[in-house]
């Protein structure tokens, strides 16, 4: 069977993942910042009789990624699916954003996963081949007032999973975007979040990992490189 690595693994989308995938079979590798939720999900997915690994890595720190994601490859699992859930949000006023925030944000939602690409492509060109699937936003597609540099970063991601899966087709990389519109998770609970949706209207993580499923079971022969899941009631 197949492994399947995953960022922000220990909450949200990437457990919720983590455990589908699990329970299809999957051996993972898994990453996120909290060592104790990451070690407990660990556990569970363990007595699945899963072969599961880990690594701490904290993505906003980019001189830390690149040597801790090499290691954790380096154990003997080797991703065919790599899944970049890792992300964050920020709602203010673009010219009021401070630079450090502004900076965080970037770092987080584009370039920690260039530093990933950067480490497991080269395993997937040896492999002959391999599946990257990109979680972005339907904020890459439109305009939100205070949060602009949430859409920046997610429509700087669209663009970098259309140029990745071009330049990577001939070595048979295929590369997709689940694009999402509101799930409810803990990133609405983040600090430098400051909204009042209706949080029972937005997608489960349960539905979202489907997708990711979904998405991760194509055949080698095809991939759909743009699939778009938003909740009923439509955008928030």
């Amino acid at each position: 069977m197949a492994t399947a690595l995953i960022t922000g693994a220990s909450r949200g989308i990437g457990a919720a993942t983590a455990r589908l995938l699990a329970a299809a079979g999957y051996d993972l590798l898994l990453v996120a910042r909290s060592s104790d939720a990451l070690e407990l999900l660990a556990a569970e997915l363990r007595n699945l009789g899963r072969r599961v690994e880990t690594a701490v890595i904290d993505l906003s720190l980019p001189e830390a990624i690149e040597p801790a994601l090499a290691e954790l490859c380096s154990r003997g699992l080797t991703p065919q699916i790599v899944i970049n859930n890792a992300g964050a949000a920020y709602t203010g006023g673009l010219c009021a954003m401070p630079l450090a925030q502004w900076q965080w944000l970037l770092q987080l939602n584009l370039t920690s996963v260039f530093q990933v690409c950067r480490v497991v492509v080269p395993l997937l060109r040896q492999a002959g081949g391999g599946l990257i699937i990109n979680i972005s936003s339907h904020a890459a597609r439109n305009a939100f007032p205070d949060w602009g540099a949430y859409c920046v970063s997610k429509a700087a991601l669209a663009s970098f999973s259309r140029c990745l899966a071009e330049e990577e087709r001939a070595h048979g990389i295929r590369v997709s975007t689940l694009t999402l519109g509101a799930v409810n998770t803990p990133l609405w609970d983040s600090e430098t979040v400051d909204s009042c949706f209706d949080r029972r209207a937005m997608l489960d993580p349960q539905q979202v990992a489907q997708a990711v499923l979904h998405l991760a079971q194509q055949p080698a022969t095809q991939v759909s490189e743009d699939l778009t899941l938003m909740p009923a009631a439509g955008a928030f």
